[in-house]
């Protein structure tokens, strides 16, 4: 049993029955003499996706939920269903989208590193490996000199999604991305 100044984001945890994913913690800490830390959590519904919002003091205990984990890699789209196939088994799983909410653009075809959350066989939701690895394909061109200078310029990956690079970053290049704050992190060596 956790205590919720333990609580990190992605634990699973138990609310009248329900799996509950955190996805936001925020720490408050009053100035007053003797006042608790409080913690604001948000979570979101596995089942429905569902968003609630409840606040702890530091020493409060939470039910923790127990789930199975399975590497999975990502199989394909259809629709608005995706289906993971186990690393292991070679069992399918399919999930929403809403389920996957603020995952999906990360997604690419045979992704590895998953890990997929079972609850009695069902999945409940993915987690994403922390860094993926994109190619760079459209950006303005690389400025002379600019390896000196701290400065970014927007660049489109082959997934489609936007980012931030340094200005000496060119088309073609492969870069690795933070998965959960959608930014640059490092070019990858080829």
């Amino acid at each position: 049993m956790p205590k919720a100044s333990n609580l990190q984001k992605g634990h699973i945890i138990n609310i009248d029955n329900h799996p509950y994913q955190v996805k936001q913690i925020d720490v408050h800490t009053p100035s007053a003499r003797g006042a608790n830390t409080l913690y604001k959590v948000r979570y979101a519904s596995l089942i429905s996706g569902q968003k609630l919002d409840q606040t702890y003091k530091g020493n409060d205990n939470l039910e923790e939920m127990t789930v199975d984990k399975r590497r999975v890699s990502f199989l394909y789209r259809d629709q608005n269903l995706y289906t993971f196939m186990d690393s292991e088994n070679y069992e399918q799983y399919t999930l929403s989208e809403e389920a996957l909410e603020g995952q999906i653009q990360w997604l690419v075809d045979g992704l590895e590193g998953i890990t997929a959350l079972l609850r009695d066989g069902h999945p409940l939701c993915i987690e994403l490996p922390q860094t993926i690895d994109l190619e760079i394909v459209d950006t303005a061109p690389a400025i002379k000199g600019a390896t000196a200078t701290n400065r970014n310029k927007p660049a489109e990956l082959s997934n489609g999604v936007s980012v931030l690079v340094p200005e000496y970053m060119t088309a073609g290049e492969i870069i690795r991305v933070n998965t959960e704050t959608g930014q640059y992190m490092s070019r990858v060596k080829s």
